[in-house]
């Protein structure tokens, strides 16, 4: 195997995800830093995700276009410089450019490209072995994000490690030149209608997910528009998913009348391929989901700060790390459908385990052990997921494989912190609300101004913080008690809700898996051609 090839894709596959992790355990920090809420930075985190899902198609073409390898280094280029602005960002909107917008639009030439080179440059049992380590690395990556990210925002500032990703990105572009070219389509005209089609629905899509806790999925709550009297968010999903509709209805129009379409839709006839993608777009949607939820549990509920809650995330990381990296000789033995259905299954164990455990006094042993039992699950998917996409098409289709993959994996990852997140603060709102209609201790002029406050938002925020504001609105000490002691109460049934939901999606997901290969690696052909 050639090292500083692998150097080079592992160093920009940790760079990758470790923006993410950083951010999950910095939420506090960041809300206090720019004076804004929890709601808002989850958008910047669902943004950075849903940029990358909505341009990695993009992305990979222009990969066939341009080269893989010029593709790579592009993406990083640009992604170096949304780090820098990120580092300097004075408030959330620049965050937002430099963070979600700039650096989701370079890892989305980057990522594609990275996984097509893996490919080009490695073939049989070592492609299998680079694509495990890849996955390691991306475990490695959420190992570190959050004991860096949280040692340097609790002693210094989270923004030296943007910093730090800039000089990390200009070292990879200095050892870049040992990467293997690989297929190269100049003559492929861009569609970029499709293109922009794709983007739009996909980003309509996540957005209404992503609002529906604050406008309400049906019934309006804080809808700004309230057409035929049904929440803005019902009229936003639609017009993404008839963009979607229209976009598949266009690339079958460019494959019919011989035009380059964006994607081959005929990939996704594949079932090997469709099954992968189907299971990244599961993997991320729950990891995401549930690392959006277990950091607000950890610092809001429990009051730890970014390296505490660093510290108690890393059983997951490591064991998805050392999990990842056992792929190889996994395959030696099982097959690739086996090794998920195990990953899923003890997924599942452990999102049930922390359902379980969400309590005001934290059971640090048992919540330990159940965060390296959600570790282990995620890295014996990650371990096989990538060699799974790869190995069912043909080497001129990886980078448009490359895009679909990144792209199911990143929709994953926005429409998991997106749709957990608005489960999470939903409930927030409704529990609450039945806590305060059902206290006999609380008056009716207080309920009275708890639901209208209620229906113009809730925030998940310190309950030491929901009591300062209760009393600037004037309530009573005795309310105060009451009101904060349902509100805690209510915190925890959102996050008990939020990871329910989580539970729920595993095991839908297991219903997708038939079309894995069932077969061991040895038996499993290096390549496959679409039809």
């Amino acid at each position: 195997m050639n090292r500083r090839v692998l150097l080079v894709l592992c160093l920009a596959q940790f760079l990758m995800v470790l923006d993410s992790a950083v951010m999950n355990v910095s939420i506090s920090q960041l809300v206090e830093d720019f004076d804004t809420s929890v709601t808002t930075i989850q958008l910047a985190i669902t943004f950075y995700s849903l940029v990358m899902a909505a341009f990695m198609i993009t992305g990979g073409k222009l990969g066939d276009r341009w080269g893989r390898k010029t593709a790579f280094r592009t993406g990083l280029f640009i992604y170096a410089i949304g780090s820098g602005i990120t580092a300097i960002a004075p408030n959330v909107g620049i965050l937002i450019l430099g963070w979600s917008v700039i650096e989701g639009i370079g890892a989305a030439l980057v990522m594609p490209a990275m996984v097509a080179l893996v490919a080009s440059n490695f073939s049989g049992e070592k492609r299998a072995a680079a694509y495990g380590l890849l996955g390691g690395v991306a475990g490695a990556g959420i190992a570190v994000g959050p004991i860096l990210g949280g040692w340097v925002t609790t002693n210094l500032t989270w923004r030296l490690v943007f910093a730090g990703e800039v000089v990390v990105a200009a070292f990879i572009l200095l050892l870049s030149g040992a990467l293997v070219e690989g297929v190269k389509k100049a003559e492929a005209k861009m569609d970029w209608l499709g293109s922009a089609l794709s983007a739009v629905g996909l980003g309509l899509v996540v957005f209404a997910v992503l609002q529906s806790s604050a406008w309400g999925w049906f019934v309006p709550k804080n809808s700004p528009i309230e057409p035929f009297g049904l929440s803005l968010t019902v009229f936003v999903l639609l017009a993404g998913i008839v963009l979607l509709l229209l976009f598949a209805r266009w690339q079958r129009f460019c494959e019919d009348s011989r035009r380059e379409p964006l994607i081959h839709l005929a990939m996704l006839k594949v079932p090997q391929l469709r099954a992968g993608v189907v299971m990244f777009l599961s993997q991320n949607t729950i990891l995401m989901g549930v690392f959006f939820a277990i950091p607000l549990y950890l610092q809001v509920v429990q009051g730890f700060n970014a390296l505490e809650t660093g510290l108690r995330m890393l059983p997951v990381s490591v064991a998805l790390f050392l999990t990842s990296m056992s792929g190889p000789a996994l395959l030696r033995r099982y097959s690739p459908r086996l090794i998920v259905r195990s990953g899923l299954i003890i997924l599942g164990f452990a999102t049930v385990a922390l359902l379980a455990l969400i309590d005001p006094n934290i059971a640090n042993a048992k919540f330990l052990t159940a965060m390296a039992f959600l570790g282990i699950g995620i890295g014996l998917l990650a371990s096989q997921l990538g060699n799974i996409v790869q190995s069912a098409v043909n080497e001129e289709q990886r980078s448009e494989a490359g895009g679909l993959q990144f792209t199911a994996q990143q929709l994953g990852a926005s429409i998991g912190t997106a749709l957990i997140g608005a489960v999470v603060i939903g409930s927030l709102a409704t529990s609450l609300l039945n806590l305060v209609q059902n206290d006999p201790a609380i008056s009716d002029a207080v309920r009275q101004q708890v639901g209208i406050q209620i229906e113009s938002g809730v925030s998940f925020v310190p309950v030491s913080e929901a009591e300062t504001a209760m009393r600037q609105a004037g309530l009573s000490e005795s309310d105060v008690t009451k009101l904060s002691r349902d509100y805690a109460d209510a915190q925890l049934q959102g996050l008990r809700t939020g990871l329910f939901l989580a539970a729920v999606i595993v095991i839908i997901s297991l219903f997708f898996t038939k079309d894995l290969p069932k077969r061991k690696f040895g038996e499993i052909p290096a390549t496959a051609s679409v039809p």
